[in-house]
């Protein structure tokens, strides 16, 4: 299969608008979701037009409702890339901070309404600002994103063919990549050290998926 630098980036697009909380906008714009995953390669295009199906015969209250039954009250199902990869601790903290310089950089400046290692946001990022540096990021929390995508193959979420076409767009698992998986899976974000406080103001620390 060959994905192109403008599959991805339209995917990435589509992606973004899949993975965050439903709302009207998503019901406005699914006829034109459709049509872009119709013209994405296989791999990227039927796991979004599965999910946009599943968008076009479910009410917006059930969607929203099983949005955040999901990932607001599993943790194992953040959307949060930097969670996997550093816990509640300082370290995400100054990951938070780090992504934020990212987009600052790239001529991004975010609201205050979402943190910037949300899956979304970060999609977001990769298809309209900077692909390159947004590609990089994925890569960067690729175990967590596959980690998520795991638990929500494994639950039969309906949000699962997102994660499949998300991963689609990425280069393919290395050894180590793969081990990271297993570990991660295995022993779960890391925990804080006793007696010490993040870096990071409070507004960058994880307060839940949707607020």
């Amino acid at each position: 299969m060959t994905v192109t630098d403008n599959d991805r980036r339209i995917a990435w697009q589509a992606q973004s608008l899949l993975m965050a909380y439903p709302d009207d906008t998503l019901v406005a714009q699914l006829p034109l979701l459709k049509t872009a995953a119709a013209a994405l390669p296989a791999a990227l295009g039927q796991p979004l037009g599965s999910f946009c199906d599943h968008v076009r015969h479910t009410t917006l209250t059930e969607l929203a409702a099983d949005y955040v039954a999901t990932f607001d009250h599993h943790k194992r199902f953040s959307p949060y890339l930097t969670y996997f990869t550093h816990g509640d601790t300082r370290k995400r903290g100054m990951a938070l901070l780090s992504i934020k310089r990212i987009y600052r950089t790239a001529g991004l400046v975010l609201d205050e309404t979402e943190l910037p290692d949300h899956l979304a946001v970060v999609l977001e990022f990769a298809a309209t600002a900077d692909p390159a540096t947004g590609l990089r990021l994925l890569i960067d929390y690729r175990a967590g994103v596959e980690l998520l995508r795991l638990g929500l193959q494994e639950i039969r979420s309906p949000w699962a063919p997102v994660l499949d076409s998300i991963c689609a767009t990425l280069p393919p698992l290395r050894g180590e990549e793969d081990q990271a998986v297993a570990r991660l899976a295995a022993q779960g974000p890391p925990e804080e050290e006793v007696g010490l406080a993040p870096f990071a103001p409070p507004d960058y620390m994880p307060q839940g998926a949707h607020q």
